[in-house]
């Protein structure tokens, strides 16, 4: 069987993974869509439902507009691959980062990790992230920092990283990227798209080589406590998959 095709999902498999495989493949042609990839690189994660030890992450090989719910791979906490449609396996680093936070987040479904131009800017900036425009601010509250460590492809940085993380939903990995943690795809993809433009809007800001104004702590708690009576990622995220129906359809197959 050719590699870059698989056949459609399996009708043995369940109304709520195979909703989940398609969410998940969304969120691959979404994040394509909207500029954050790495070529092959970084992953997207969603713990497959009715399990709290396995999750559907991305072959790796594939480009994320090739991403399909059909040809997503599901591996367990361990790094054992269950399931692997195209027979390319799962880039180690993901496994690592993915795998730890699933491991120690039961209320977290989705992981989002990303190396926008933007992102390894700012995660390279010594001060972080900073409260000088709304979308900073829509985070006030949720953002965690990890060190760099190379390549994150030792088990044992596991550890550091989800203590580093805590109870956090966005985390800037130090002179690496971002990522965003959500209990639903809609949820991680939000997270990082206003953490993304934030740190776009940063790196335009300190360009211009002029004194910064940044938000009163008073008005970051006024956005914070907005967020939390407000947000609904579910509405965003239904908005955004009706973008990756008119976008990127295949998707779905």
């Amino acid at each position: 069987m050719d590699t870059m095709t698989t056949p459609g999902i399996d009708s043995s498999v369940n109304d709520d993974c195979v909703e989940a495989r398609r969410n998940l493949a969304a969120c691959y042609r979404l994040v394509s869509h909207f500029g954050m990839t790495d070529t092959i690189y970084n992953h997207i994660s969603l713990r497959v439902p009715g399990y709290h030890d396995r999750f559907y992450i991305n072959a790796f090989g594939l480009m994320y507009d090739e991403i399909s719910a059909s040809n997503l791979v599901t591996v367990d906490v361990e790094g054992t691959i269950i399931d692997d449609p195209t027979g390319l396996g799962i880039n180690p680093a993901g496994f690592v980062i993915h795998g730890a936070i699933h491991r120690a987040r039961s209320d977290v479904a989705c992981v989002l990790h990303t190396h926008t131009i933007a992102g390894v800017g700012v995660s390279s900036q010594e001060h972080g992230l900073l409260p000088i425009n709304q979308h900073a601010a829509l985070l006030h509250g949720l953002v965690a920092y990890h060190d760099s460590e190379g390549v994150a492809v030792d088990p044992d940085e596991c550890q550091r990283l989800v203590a580093d993380l805590g109870d956090k939903s966005v985390m800037i990995l130090r002179n690496h990227g971002l990522l965003s943690v959500g209990r639903t795809v809609g949820e991680a993809l939000q997270l990082m798209i206003n953490l993304d433009t934030a740190c776009r809007a940063q790196i335009a800001a300190l360009s211009g080589g002029v004194r910064l104004t940044t938000i009163s702590e008073r008005a970051l708690e006024a956005t914070a406590d907005v967020v939390r009576r407000y947000a609904d990622y579910d509405r965003d995220w239904a908005a955004l998959r009706r973008l990756a129906d008119r976008a990127s359809p295949g998707y779905a197959d």
